[in-house]
């Protein structure tokens, strides 16, 4: 093989790569333009910048270790949603999912989910999710999260693709959208505790302590302890312990488990 040979099959292999990679990136969107740039330094401070001068309703994502790769978070037909802390069940998967619809993203174990219209699942999950911020008057007013392989439709909105994000970063800026929230009901607050829940990264653990503290406002604290006790593992399980024992709040502790960590709570004494 001459070397000039060599050294074309060697550009073409890295041509390939790379191009893998970026598409590996970036989520599986249609219906909508995908721009993708560096993330940026300091993280928090280019995306509220971003935010800032984005003068047309349209999404920011960036994709980040997800904590349980089983885990489906996509639109479903149906199967098991979390909405403001309670779940309903049915079967049926995997629909489209419209970023633009305001319907809960749906979430099961890919081991629960029954096969699509051509018979296929999935059995290996991924290891990273896809959490999106939509923008409109300049401002973030919802996060959503999915799996990084669901099929997604941005309704026509435009979508800046960050690349390279990590995850502390990620979980940082979340938290600041959960305590600069001047109403407690915002759903910005509660798709930013679901973001941080789902972070497959320590520092979640850290930023759901802080928002479970009884400083923060009673229906933080729920959605919090909700989230330590389905998504946080041993650590979450512990937390939780400890803010049933010292919380006084009857709501924080409806939250504490839904029906399919149940039996781990009862094994923990939570219940």
């Amino acid at each position: 093989m001459s070397t000039s040979f060599k050294t074309i099959a060697a550009a073409l292999t890295l041509a390939t790569a790379l191009a893998t990679r970026v598409a590996a990136q970036q989520p599986h969107i249609q219906n909508g333009v995908i721009t993708s740039q560096p993330a940026g330094s300091p993280f928090a401070q280019e995306f509220r910048s971003i935010v800032s001068s984005t003068t047309e309703a349209s999404w920011i994502g960036y994709a980040v270790p997800v904590s349980d790769g089983e885990r489906v978070m996509c639109c479903f037909n149906s199967g098991t949603t979390f909405v403001e802390g309670t779940t309903t069940s049915a079967s049926g998967c995997c629909g489209l999912c419209r970023l633009e619809n305001s319907s809960g993203t749906s979430m099961s174990s890919r081991s629960d989910v029954p096969p699509t219209r051509a018979g296929v699942i999935k059995l290996e999950g991924s290891d990273r999710m896809v959490v999106l911020f939509r923008v409109a008057d300049r401002a973030v007013d919802r996060v959503r999260v999915f799996s990084e392989d669901c099929q997604l439709d941005a309704g026509g909105r435009p979508v800046r693709w960050l690349e390279n994000v990590r995850p502390a970063d990620s979980i940082a800026l979340l938290e600041s959208y959960v305590t600069s929230q001047t109403t407690t009901a915002n759903r910005v607050a509660d798709g930013a505790i679901t973001a941080i829940a789902m972070h497959g990264d320590p520092a979640a653990d850290a930023a759901l302590e802080r928002l479970v503290a009884r400083a923060q406002p009673e229906s933080v604290r729920k959605k919090v302890t909700f989230w330590l006790g389905n998504a946080r593992g041993q650590r979450g399980f512990e937390t939780l312990q400890r803010v049933l024992r010292d919380d006084p709040s009857i709501e924080v502790e409806k939250g504490r488990c839904s029906a399919s960590a149940r039996a781990k709570c009862r094994k923990l004494s939570i219940l």
